[in-house]
């Protein structure tokens, strides 16, 4: 006996510190793989460290959620600017935006762990699990609970959880997933399954010879992490590219403005520091990612309630945008039961239908396969077998074929008729054709003149039978595809079945050009597949090669949606898994994506309006050798009134509506207006203090006044079309920000102004709406005659490239 497994240390990369896992050295055991290990060698195995729990938890830990709300450097920025506000003694009232600091970080914690709890829950329900066998007895377990040397029973469809050797039976596995090639490799006694890797065809039981962190896939998994990084896309990509140049710009420009504001304006050091302070608070989009965070969240904890379970935060917004969903024919738009509808024999003067019954008997009997083909054919062909096989080969989705040897001069073959007959396929076509139009799934039965072993089907063959097979549609598919069909949503099927049979199940289905399909054999080349996935609707006769190449696999499509009916494998590598496998669910998935990125899109043009407003006024306050106009108290009124409680209440409301363009420009153009008008406004404010020699404090409470004034007409523009919930937040943060700006001016450091400062106050307020339409006006024609520029430069460029 080998003895194998020295003691080692493990370390868990999502603890804080490296936590010590020593496994205590046990022989390996080569159970009988009719009994398995006992139970108290089993738990011998979990307590000396060799069971197969994750490398790492599938939700982010309280500890990274934590972390990530509160370490950040937009927050290291805020906790040096409260060290330099008390430095220099500042009111404590310049402070408030540590409020809202706390207040986001706090919100942002309590929301993930929400969604952390949810995703868990579900998590555990969707947790794959295997049959073991122990004390001579087969038991469904979790496969965290497995141990090394264990016994372990995998069917077709199974993942195989650990690295394994097989000890007992046959089965043809697809290691694709781990390998990269869709090859299917046949498996006997002694051969090695890989971690990762699923079986496709057979039955086996193999022994479990490396868990946990020591599998294939784990180590695979633990290099990747460290190697590479998570490409971020769409909105997420763009805002951290915002926060990357603010961030860039923000250092250099806050020392270039507490310099100016100390030595050139020579401003004391207190008021100085403080107007700095403000500056540098009003470019920091503090809100912004905690907004972002906060709706992803909300989205991910109601999809959870509604039995989705969303592995990847990115995907919501990949939902969002979807315009073309690739779908499977069985399981998405049939259901995965199949039933045998009739027998169709092909020579009648030799084999009448109970010797084809007969035939049918043996060959079920003969073969160890379990998917739902050979489920279906055991159901109807119940018959006793007559003769025991000689050979089995499995259908093989590569081949689209299977068969059974009996003995050497009897070889039936089971497949799609265009595989087997070949060349002599027209003779038969008519027949074929007419069964596939009406959406049953054609098997040939032949009887073959040559080996099971043959690469190549060159021997002669006598078809037998047809054998007609159907997956009743689903209810709700119709009705699921449209709803897809007017959102502009176009639906791809892939399938290995014959076209015409798939693409009848489409039409049925209610899919849009479902008449323009196509036979994946005849797809060569490249150019012959792009074509095709540009132009053809359904796909038929696909091999995991094509999809592989049609980039359709679930592993390559920009979001995979599984059903947690489908394989172990599907729901393992899939992004998104509707528990209740059902597909009517994929609309209000869809929905619920669109719902966060609009609300988020729409929200994120109020943070952007300051943020485009104080780089701005920073700059012109450099060049001009202007005081900046605002403190960070007064900052902090307008940032709670025109963006924090309106982000926060839009962000959480229903949306459905189709996302267009690209993320930042939209948001951009949208906030640009409003930000331009508050520059023009501050601006204006700040010539007339120089003219009237107005004193600081005055200035710079009627910028703030007149920025309110901006803000709110910016909620009013985002809040449009009104309802009973915007009405209300309308009228509530005008009302609060009036009541502020009158009666609590000790609160956010506002001076009580008189007579010819609130005249000033008064004009200026009323000039924001037409300002704000002129800079509506002038950004237009500036986006227009750069579209005019950029179409003028770009053909040129693509001729000469083309």
């Amino acid at each position: 006996m080998r003895l194998r497994g020295e003691g080692r240390t493990l370390k868990l990369p999502w603890k804080k510190t490296e936590e010590k896992n020593t496994r205590q050295d046990l022989p390996v055991i080569c159970a009988d793989p009719s009994s398995g290990l006992t139970a108290a060698q089993a738990a011998e195995r979990e307590e000396a460290g060799w069971d197969n729990k994750a490398v790492e938890p599938p939700t982010r830990t309280k500890g990274q959620i934590i972390r990530s709300n509160t370490v950040t450097y937009f927050n290291a920025i805020f906790v040096i600017l409260a060290v330099c506000l008390t430095l220099v003694r500042s009111s404590i009232l310049n402070f408030s935006f540590l409020v809202v600091v706390v207040i986001n970080a706090v919100i942002g914690i309590v929301q993930e762990m929400k969604s952390k709890k949810a995703l868990d829950e579900l998590n555990i329900l969707q947790s794959p699990r295997a049959t073991v066998i122990r004390d001579g007895e087969s038991r469904s377990v979790s496969v965290n609970e497995l141990v090394r040397d264990d016994v372990v029973e995998f069917t077709a469809g199974d993942q195989i959880c650990a690295d394994a050797e097989v000890i007992a039976g046959e089965c043809v596995a697809n290691e694709a997933l781990v390998t990269g090639e869709a090859d299917e490799i046949r498996k006997k006694e002694g051969d090695a399954l890989l971690s990762g890797s699923f079986l496709i065809n057979g039955t086996c039981r193999a022994r479990l010879t490396a868990v946990g962190a020591d599998s294939f896939v784990n180590r695979l998994t633990l290099d990747a992490k460290k190697q590479k990084k998570p490409k971020l896309r769409g909105m997420m990509r763009s805002l951290n590219q915002l926060v990357k140049w603010i961030g860039v710009i923000l250092i250099p420009l806050g020392l270039a403005v507490a310099y100016k504001e100390v030595y050139i304006l020579e401003r004391d050091l207190t008021a100085g520091v403080t107007s700095t302070v403000g500056a540098l608070v009003g470019m920091i989009p503090e809100g912004l990612f905690f907004l972002t965070s906060i709706a992803l969240a909300a989205g991910v904890l109601r999809l959870a309630k509604k039995k989705t379970m969303v592995r990847e935060l990115g995907c919501i917004e990949t939902l969002a945008r979807v315009d073309t969903l690739c779908v499977d024919k069985t399981g998405t738009i049939t259901e995965n039961k199949m039933v045998v509808e009739d027998i169709v024999p092909l020579c009648p003067d030799r084999f009448i239908t109970e010797d084809i019954r007969m035939v049918m008997a043996d060959y079920v009997h003969a073969m160890r396969a379990d998917n739902d083909t050979m489920a279906a054919l055991r159901k109807y062909f119940t018959g006793e077998a007559m003769q025991e096989a000689m050979a089995a080969l499995p259908f093989s989705s590569a081949k689209k074929y299977g068969g059974v040897s009996f003995h050497e001069d009897e070889t039936w073959l089971l497949g799609a008729p265009e595989i087997l007959l070949g060349e002599r396929y027209a003779e038969y076509s008519e027949a074929i054709d007419e069964y596939s139009s009406k959406g049953c799934r054609v098997l040939l039965l032949t009887l073959y003149d040559g080996r099971l072993t043959d690469e190549e089907l060159t021997a002669d063959q006598l078809p037998v039978a047809l054998i007609l097979l159907a997956n009743k549609i689903r209810p709700e598919a119709p009705d699921t595809f449209a709803y897809f069909a007017k959102e502009g949503v176009e639906v791809r099927v892939i399938s290995g079945d014959n076209p015409l049979t798939v693409s009848e199940v489409a039409k049925r289905s209610g899919i849009p050009g479902a008449e323009r399909w196509v036979d994946a054999r005849t797809l060569t080349t490249d150019k012959a597949m792009e074509a095709a996935a540009r132009d053809a609707i359904v796909f038929g006769r696909v091999t995991p090669e094509q999809k592989r190449r049609l980039v359709l696999a679930l592993k390559e499509a920009d979001c995979s949606i599984a059903l947690a009916s489908g394989s172990d494998v599907a729901c393992q590598v899939s992004q998104i898994v509707l528990m209740e496998s059902d597909f009517s669910a994929m609309p209000s998935v869809v929905a619920e994506g669109r719902r966060v990125i609009n609300n988020i899109e729409r929200s994120a043009s109020l943070f952007l309006v300051k943020n485009i407003f104080s780089m701005i006024v920073a700059l012109l306050s450099l060049l001009f050798k202007l005081p900046y106009p605002l403190v960070p108290a007064q900052l902090g009124l307008v940032n709670a009134m025109t963006i924090g409680i309106p982000s926060f209440v839009l962000a959480m409301e229903p949306n459905s509506d189709r996302i267009r363009g690209r993320f930042l420009r939209n948001v951009l153009l949208r906030a640009l207006p409003a930000a331009l008008t508050d520059v023009f406004l501050v601006e204006g404010v700040m010539l007339f203090y120089l003219a009237a020699r107005l004193p600081d404090t005055a200035m710079s409470t009627i910028c703030a006044g007149v920025m309110g004034v901006v803000g709110l007409m910016m909620v009013h523009r985002t809040a449009k079309p009104y309802n009973k919930l915007r009405v209300a937040l309308m009228v509530g943060v005008s009302a609060g920000f009036a009541f502020c700006f009158l009666f609590m001016k000790w609160w956010f450091n506002l001076a009580t102004l008189d007579f010819l400062s609130a005249l000033v106050l008064g004009v200026f307020a009323l000039l924001a709406w037409p300002v704000m339409i002129v800079m509506d006006k002038a950004v237009a024609a500036v986006r227009g005659w750069l579209s005019r520029l950029w179409a003028w430069v770009v053909p040129p460029l693509t001729e000469k490239e083309s």
